[in-house]
């Protein structure tokens, strides 16, 4: 069975996390429908409760063996609780196609918002 992620932080190309993902399909750059707020203390998060904009991130199909690594990842259900929102993925000339993804979202508010809903830099945390 496979499964749709859309990711947002250090999951995406290039980032710290990314090698989860090996083995997955990229089917391409994606945006949520839905207006969340992202925060961050140098790794991302997304919140539920507050429409601020889309999140913008990568949109991954997987199978059973990469979903329960991402879930061992995040800590889902504790740490942030995987749920499905729908998303637009980018196919290039403006054209978007609407699917159905899972995004791990945060359960608790930390870090400075990101108003633009858009992860571009790790940053490490200070000793």
């Amino acid at each position: 069975m496979h499964y749709l992620v859309f990711v947002y932080g250090t999951l995406k190309k290039g980032f710290s996390n990314h090698r989860l993902l090996s083995g997955a399909e990229f089917l391409g750059p994606a945006q949520t429908v839905q207006k969340f707020a992202m925060y961050t203390t140098g790794t991302p998060i997304v919140l539920k409760e507050e429409a601020v904009s889309p999140i913008f991130g990568e949109l991954y199909r997987v199978d059973e063996k990469i979903l329960a690594a991402l879930d061992s990842l995040e800590g889902h259900p504790d740490w942030y609780r995987r749920e499905e929102v729908e998303v637009l993925v980018d196919e290039g000339e403006r054209e978007k196609r609407l699917e159905t993804a899972w995004l791990y979202f945060s359960l608790d508010k930390r870090g400075f918002l990101v108003p633009s809903g858009k992860f571009l830099k790790e940053v490490e945390p200070s000793r």
